[in-house]
């Protein structure tokens, strides 16, 4: 009875001492754990390919515009109630671009109208040389990708200045809604109208007026967008570069900031780099009234 006790305590010392024997599995054995290990090694690539191959979908957030408090300088702009409701049934989505992304490129196949909720654009387009010519800056509350309706592509590529935020508006789905017979025809054609008001004001901004000029229109001009989204009038910090307001005027750069230059000595603004504060702008409406408008 002693001896059967025993054995039981044995067997671990026995099997250890197993573990470095031979290994006497048959052919067929080694067979399966090789294809075993492969089979485990193949399930864990496979997992880890698809875990780095499959992006997770995010849907677009939904916003309302008639409960945006841009809605007075964006689309809504000048709608009746029941119209406002009627764009909240659109399926709208946003988007977040940085500073230096651009938000779409020439050639680009038309799908949205952007309304920029937050930041600055630049607007740019590719003379036929290559060189590339700024056509617009866009602040919040203003739309882009209008240029894209005739054709069905965009002609112009806009280019975030600053950490921006945009709403995307569907313009089919716009159009379908407009087509039942709402107000939102009007708010279609006014776009339209104010994309060309705007192209005939650059051409008279380049056409008729002096380098002074064209930077006192440019700056009252912006000076009055800011007013109208509560920041002041007269002290603001521009986010395009000289260089990029001598491209959208048709100046050099030089010609720029003697023209910068030559208010400062006037006593009508001040400036420091792309800070400027403007000291007299009644002065600056009455020398210029008659360009601006």
């Amino acid at each position: 009875m002693t001896v059967t006790a025993l054995r039981p305590m044995q067997e671990p010392r026995d099997l250890g001492h197993a573990r470095h024997a031979p290994d006497k599995r048959s052919p067929g054995d080694e067979r399966d754990a090789r294809d075993g290990k492969e089979a485990r090694e193949l399930i864990s690539r496979v997992s880890v390919r698809s875990l780095r191959a499959a992006p997770v979908a995010v849907p677009p957030m939904q916003t309302q515009c008639s409960a945006c408090n841009l809605r007075d300088l964006c689309l809504p702009g000048g709608m009746t109630a029941p119209d406002q409701q009627a764009l909240d049934t659109l399926a709208l989505g946003r988007r977040k671009v940085k500073a230096g992304e651009t938000l779409f490129r020439a050639g680009q196949p038309f799908q949205y109208i952007y309304a920029v909720r937050s930041g600055t654009f630049k607007s740019t387009l590719t003379l036929a040389d290559g060189r590339e010519q700024v056509s617009g800056f866009s602040m919040a509350g203003e739309l882009l990708g209008l240029d894209a309706v005739a054709h069905g592509h965009h002609a112009s590529q806009a280019e975030a200045l600053e950490d921006t935020e945009v709403c995307l508006i569907p313009y089919s789905q716009l159009t379908q809604l407009a087509a039942q017979g709402s107000g939102l025809q009007q708010v279609v054609g006014r776009l339209m109208s104010r994309e060309i008001l705007r192209e005939h004001s650059l051409m008279m901004l380049l056409g008729s007026m002096n380098a002074e000029e064209r930077l006192a229109a440019f700056l009252l001009n912006l000076s009055q967008r800011l007013a109208a989204r509560g920041y002041s009038a007269t002290e603001f910090h521009m986010r395009m570069s000289r260089a990029e307001i001598g491209s959208y005027l048709g100046m050099k750069l030089e010609t720029v900031s003697r023209s910068f230059s030559a208010f400062q000595a006037q006593g009508l603004l001040e400036v420091d780099k792309r800070h400027v504060r403007i000291l007299d702008i009644e002065r600056l409406k009455r020398v210029f009234e008659q360009r601006v408008h």
